[in-house]
């Protein structure tokens, strides 16, 4: 046995899994209950929690069997965060697309960004991303979807996170870049792809639950205004078929809806379109759903769809989204980031503290009333957490802290300038609670960081090669962003 009473979560443990006990901290389970232990541990054996309780008790009865046993001095242990909504192919074009509308976005930046990338470009993506996300405390992202999974399925297994890969859709459309060409669906689906594209079905065969399990592969559709009637629902059946999930944007704009009205001939938009031609089930996720009325938020509830709120991304080029209205509907709601070039930040901590406030804000623009008591703190960390967790279709396994999930936390050190005094736990992690103060993140029974370094990777390494990987990407794609300042070379 060996013990370890260090402030840091993992002193000189190796990554390896093992039987371990983590106490002497402020245990924020996240389950059905809301337990908070406030002189906690845990038990883990291997990559599961095998007993959750008062750290006496824990120590009395596992510690004669635990490997390691390490002290957290009073440090919070949560659940590892969830990030529902993310394109980690994207990080190399951090700041490519700012001040822009979506359009814009689209068109001519992402788009031809993301039609120069090779597999290794987003190799490296995936795994700068990964490192800033790890840096605030996920264990477990969604990827919104990009061009090459093979090379972001690479990266996960290397950094040790957990994840549900989607290849971004599209058969149909204006503004693709010529190099894509307009894909049929049988491409999209079946077995026709030509060689710069596998197809959905192929990458669930040969990356689905690879890297001991944490990786799963999802069917995805960029969205509607890129996709044929016929896509869609193929789509929807084979996520039936291979009982995986489907990641989507919906409902972004209002121009968006204006399209699908006219085209598709329904009275509102996208969301009451997919209603229609029953694409709404318990597997979609629908990502941003900023502009739908009550009609449409009750065929969600009523689908089971679950909504990733993205609220720096939002608020930079959408709009407010419902979020109260949804949540009183029942829906199950979860946080993401987006990409980089449409939030910059990556951290699932500062969309926290963003949809606190923008929510409670929003109560003013949409009533003319103030009401601080929208979105809770409680509420939004079960966000992050376990609403997380039941919107990647995982939260029979992460999600919360309890006996026989697998072993994804985080820890949180409280005692810093930003979070102290802690008169009440769960406000300073949503109010209060920064990057800093994550010092060690595990997934599956692993450290991926501890006291604050990444395990896996060489960030510095990693930094080195996204800075020249992203300078001769742009340059393929032939983007040039306008000079705001007279900067003198």
């Amino acid at each position: 046995m060996e013990t370890n009473s260090s402030g840091g979560a993992g002193g000189g443990l190796g990554s390896e899994s093992s039987t371990m006990i983590l106490h002497n901290a402020v245990v924020v389970t996240m389950d059905s209950d809301c337990r908070v232990f406030q002189n906690g541990a845990v038990f883990i054996d291997i990559d599961k929690i095998k007993a959750i309780g008062q750290s006496r008790d824990i120590l009395q009865r596992f510690s004669h069997v635990a490997h390691h046993i390490l002290d957290l001095h009073g440090q919070i242990l949560l659940p590892g965060f969830v990030n529902t909504h993310v394109h980690t192919s994207q990080q190399l074009g951090r700041g490519i697309a700012d001040d822009v509308d979506l359009m814009t976005w689209l068109h001519h930046r992402i788009w031809p960004y993301e039609s120069n990338m090779t597999e290794e470009d987003s190799y490296i993506s995936t795994l700068l991303c990964g490192v800033e996300l790890i840096h605030s405390g996920v264990t477990c992202f969604a990827e919104a979807g990009g061009q090459h999974v093979t090379g972001m399925a690479r990266a996960v297994e290397l950094l040790g996170l957990r994840a549900c890969l989607t290849e971004s859709i599209m058969d149909s459309g204006d503004g693709l870049p010529p190099s894509w060409g307009i894909r049929t669906t049988d491409e999209c689906l079946q077995t026709k792809a030509p060689s710069i594209w596998q197809s959905q079905k192929k990458l669930y065969e040969k990356h689905n639950n690879t890297a001991d399990g944490r990786i799963r592969i999802w069917l995805g559709i960029r969205q509607v205004m890129n996709s044929t009637d016929r896509l869609l629902l193929e789509t929807r059946d084979a996520a039936r078929e291979l009982k995986t999930g489907i990641h989507m944007h919906v409902a972004e704009i209002p121009y968006e809806n204006q399209v699908v009205m006219e085209t598709r001939k329904v009275d509102h938009g996208t969301v009451t379109f997919l209603d229609k031609i029953d694409f709404l089930q318990e597997n979609l996720l629908a990502a941003h759903t900023v502009w739908v009325n009550d009609t449409e938020i009750g065929f969600l509830s009523r689908s089971g769809v679950k909504v990733s709120h993205c609220p720096a991304s939002a608020m930079r080029m959408l709009g407010f989204a419902r979020i109260r209205e949804m949540l009183n509907a029942g829906i199950t709601v979860s946080l993401g980031t987006d990409g980089a070039p449409s939030n910059n930040r990556m951290s699932i901590v500062d969309e926290m503290y963003l949809a606190s406030l923008i929510n409670k804000g929003r109560e003013v623009y949409a009533k003319g009333t103030t009401d601080p008591t929208a979105l809770p703190a409680e509420t939004l960390l079960k966000m992050v957490t376990i609403n997380g967790a039941k919107s990647v279709l995982w939260d029979n396994e992460i999600g919360s802290l309890e006996i026989g999930k697998k072993a994804d936390m985080v820890v949180i050190n409280p005692f810093s300038w930003s979070m102290v005094p802690i008169h009440d736990c769960i406000s300073n992690l949503v109010y209060c609670m920064r990057t800093e103060n994550v010092v060690s993140v595990m997934c599956n029974g692993r450290w991926i960081m501890r006291d604050k370094k990444i395990l896996n990777v060489d960030e510095e390494e990693v930094i080195s090669l996204a800075k020249e990987a992203s300078s001769k990407l742009l340059r393929r794609a032939g983007i040039k962003l306008p000079s705001r300042m007279n900067v003198i070379p």
